[in-house]
This record gives C-alpha cells, structure tokens and sequence, in this order.
C-alpha cells in the first residue's frame, strides 16, 4: 500500500476510533432544561382543582396569568457523553453544568427529591406568611415535630407534624426550648411531652384535644446528652387554610408568584388585569425576593408559554439579561411589595416604568 494512502488510513481510524471514544465517555456534567410553568391563579391540569385554594376567607375573581416556572435536570446517577455534553453547550436550549453544583458528592436521586420536596414545603409556608403579613392579616407560630429518628426514643410515639405544647409541664414557643427541656435530664430519664397529635385539629385545637407522651431519654452519639430522637421546628399558623396543591413540583423559586396569586386571590384589585406575568424567586416571610437558579431556562420556559413580563430577582438580573428571549420583558423584582408595585404599573400600561435589568 502506497505510503500515503497508509497515512490516509491510519488518521482515518484514529479519527474513528476517537468518535467512537468520545459517545462511550462519560463526563460528570448535569443537563438542565426548561420545565412546565403553572399559572398560580389557574387550576391543575390533572384534576381540576385550584392551584390555590382558599377557605375561610372571601376571595375575589382573577385573571391572566402570573405563573411560576421550573427546570428540569437530569438525574443523580445520569452522565452524558462527550458528545452529548459538547452538543448541549452548543445549544441554547440546555444548560450543561457541573454535577456537583446540583448534586452534593454522594446525594442519592431520593435524597435530592427529599431535600427538594422539604425546600419547595418550606417555600409553600413562606409564601403564605409573606402575603399575608403584605395584606396585614396576623400569622402565628407553633412548635411542630418535624421528623423522627428512626429507632429513636420517640419512634412510634411522636410522630411528623404533631404539635408540641409543652415539655415537662413549660410551654414551648421555639425548637431551641424544646432541647433545653429535654437535655435537663440524664439518658435514660423520663421526659413528658405535651403534644396535639396532628390529625386532631392542628392550631385550632383546645386543651382537650392535647395529650400526654411519656418518653424514655436516649443517649446522644456524640456526648453525655439526652435526647428524644425527633427534630422539632416551627411553622407558622393561618386564621383559615391555603392549599396550593402542586405535584411533583420541588424547590424553593417558586414563593414570589405563590405570594402574588394568594395577595390576587384575597384582594378585588384584578392584579394582572388580564396580562401574561411570569417570574421566579425565593421569599422569605418578610417579603425579600431571593435568587434561584437555572433563570436561562426559565425564562424559554416562560416565553414559550406566552409571557410578556417575567418577574426576576435582582441578583439573577445580570446573567437574565444575557440570554432574554425576544418578547419577554424582565422586571427586576426585590421584594414582594415591589412586585405588587410592578404589577400596578403593567396594569396602568406605563411598561417604560418598570425596573428592568441591566447586563452585568
């Protein structure tokens, strides 16, 4: 064979086998992509229902749109190709990030459903804490069982979401109380709880409705310490219930547009006034707007469904700028006053007004 035909395919094969390598190689990267949004002022797709209900209070009729929005990533155990990777950086579509950015070393897929299912309840809360304190209706607190210790002490005597009353006899108003009680005692010393079991009547229970639980003190792993084996927290109370009744939806970005559709729900002003608003953001229960990620795909998800503004936090503004879809107007968004404050100026048509985002 002619030397250079040689050459020729000996390159040839290399360049083959280097395809070949590239399709088998894994590489630790995580894709994301945008999800479903959901209009928080509409009903699930699946049954019907309100995404947000409310009972016990009057509420008034809405329209448009203020819709929260997802992403959707890749599993835990998922690696993509080499391949697969370049192809995703190239398109604007997909975000190819680090693995370890989504999934901490060794999360497992259940793990980080748990961990989003805890983050998007505790955003559901503060949610509803942040419009309720933005409309001046009173919210209270109360010391709840968050989770039990598998094997511990308060196995199959406490169980998640009961209400704690008191220890020993002092009424608690914070989980931090309710350790100072328990490790007043040695292991293997008796504490009482006062509890409402949480299937009689959460806080609008009465003193009648409470129960007395005797529990025998472990030993904690790491110290002479007592302990109970439950991890207590404290959530807030509502004068009358909002159920937002989302599935298979996790994480904390959706609390700004949870807010807005339960401040639209309980006030006659028709806040979107027909208008197509979406938006990301976490809340806190004084009403600060803070960062998610994934804001890229958010804003395609957004705009594919026919948004007009989107709702964005401050600190994601920069990066948001940078890949906005045509059609879609960014509001940078820092509290939920400001957001309210935004949604009266779409609503007067004075959209020049609106605080935008710049290019970092």
């Amino acid at each position: 064979m002619p030397r250079r035909s040689a050459t020729m395919l000996a390159a040839t094969l290399l360049l083959i086998a280097l395809l070949c390598a590239s399709v088998l190689m894994k590489v630790p990267y995580t894709e994301m992509s945008p999800g479903p949004t959901y209009n928080t002022l509409g009903t699930q797709e699946d049954d019907g229902k309100p995404v947000i209900q409310i009972t016990g209070h009057e509420t008034y009729p809405t329209s448009g749109h203020l819709n929260m929005t997802t992403v959707q990533v890749t599993g835990a155990k998922y690696e993509p190709s080499l391949v697969s990777a370049v192809i995703g950086w190239l398109r604007g579509d997909v975000l190819v990030v680090p693995h370890e950015n989504v999934y901490p070393e060794g999360q497992t897929d259940q793990e980080a459903q748990q961990q989003n299912a805890e983050e998007f309840a505790s955003s559901e809360d503060s949610a509803k804490t942040a419009a309720l304190n933005q409309l001046g209706i009173p919210v209270g607190t109360q010391v709840v069982v968050k989770s039990v210790v598998a094997g511990g002490p308060s196995e199959g005597k406490l169980h998640a979401g009961d209400r704690i009353v008191a220890v020993d006899g002092t009424k608690v108003t914070t989980a931090e109380q309710v350790a100072e009680q328990v490790t007043k005692h040695q292991p293997g010393e008796t504490t009482v709880f006062t509890i409402v079991p949480k299937d009689r009547g959460g806080a609008a229970a009465t003193a009648a409705d409470e129960v007395q639980v005797p529990l025998v003190t472990g030993k904690a792993t790491d110290v002479n310490r007592a302990v109970v084996g439950i991890r207590p927290d404290v959530e807030h109370t509502y004068p009358f219930k909002i159920d937002i009744g989302l599935q298979d939806v996790g994480g904390p970005s959706a609390g700004l547009m949870f807010s807005l559709g339960i401040v639209d729900k309980l006030t006659p002003t028709d806040l979107t006034a027909g208008k197509f608003v979406a938006g990301t953001g976490t809340i806190s229960d004084d009403g600060k707007v803070g960062p998610i990620g994934g804001i890229s795909m958010k804003l395609i998800a957004a705009r594919d469904k026919g948004a007009e503004y989107f709702f964005t936090p401050a600190d994601n503004c920069a990066e948001a700028a940078k890949s906005t879809p045509k059609g879609l107007r960014l509001v940078k968004t820092e509290t939920l006053d400001g957001a309210l404050k935004s949604l009266e100026q779409i609503r007067a048509g004075q959209g020049a007004a609106l605080p935008g985002c710049a290019v970092g």
